[in-house]
């Protein structure tokens, strides 16, 4: 079953017509577009969406590509995938559960929608864009019956805190507030909990290729412990 959404997004004194939906070929092109625009050179090209991971995603979990529009124009886009995670294994590369972007270990049986990206174009980032498709994907979520989202958060601040820091220590202080992490703030505003941390998850220098693995457990679903 594929998704769909209306909303209305506060801007300045009125709203924004805004249409979360499922992506498609069609929109391929756009897409990429959104990858140029948001990471200009000297970020490498080669790096930005292509056709071929794009098409895996409309092919192999369609209700895990989602994009939203705002008054028709394509501003965004977050994927996702199925796989089984066991928490008591949580260490993992972005390269190794995302198949490199190419999802072809997507696994329908799964307990897991894992976040391969998220990506919003700068003009439309006041917007609130990139929560709107995270609540979105947590529909997803219940809608497959699955135990949780997850995905590994980018802590592009913590290089400026390495020296006196750990890495477990610096996602303290940002969930206390004290620190603000351009990613990880986000994560947390949009619902979701640090469960750890993971080494060489991404070639990141702003993070020293840590990441800090973030979910959100779905609410009809496992027992929880406040």
């Amino acid at each position: 079953m594929l998704y769909r959404k209306h909303v209305y997004l506060k801007s300045g004194n009125g709203y924004r017509r805004a249409v979360v939906r499922n992506y498609e070929r069609g929109d391929f092109d756009g897409l990429i577009q959104i990858q140029a625009e948001s990471f200009p050179p000297p970020f490498p090209s080669e790096l930005w969406w292509n056709e071929g991971q794009l098409s895996n995603h409309v092919t192999l979990f369609p209700e895990g590509a989602l994009c939203v529009e705002v008054d028709g124009v394509l501003a965004g886009s977050m994927t996702g995938l199925i796989v089984n995670f066991d928490p008591n294994s949580p260490d993992h590369t972005w390269e190794e559960i995302t198949d490199n972007g190419y999802i072809r270990n997507h696994q329908p049986r799964g307990n897991t929608l894992y976040v391969v990206d998220i990506c919003i174009r700068p003009k439309f980032r006041k917007l609130a864009l990139g929560k709107l498709l995270m609540q979105s994907m947590y529909e997803v979520v219940i809608h497959k019956g699955l135990d949780r989202l997850l995905g590994g958060g980018r802590m592009p601040g913590y290089h400026k805190y390495a020296g006196s820091l750990s890495t477990e220590q610096y996602l303290e202080e940002v969930v206390q507030g004290n620190i603000y992490d351009p990613v990880i703030t986000f994560m947390l505003n949009a619902g979701r909990t640090p469960i750890g941390i993971v080494a060489n998850y991404l070639e990141d220098e702003e993070s020293l290729n840590y990441a800090a693995l973030m979910e959100w457990r779905n609410p009809f679903k496992g027992t929880f412990i406040d």
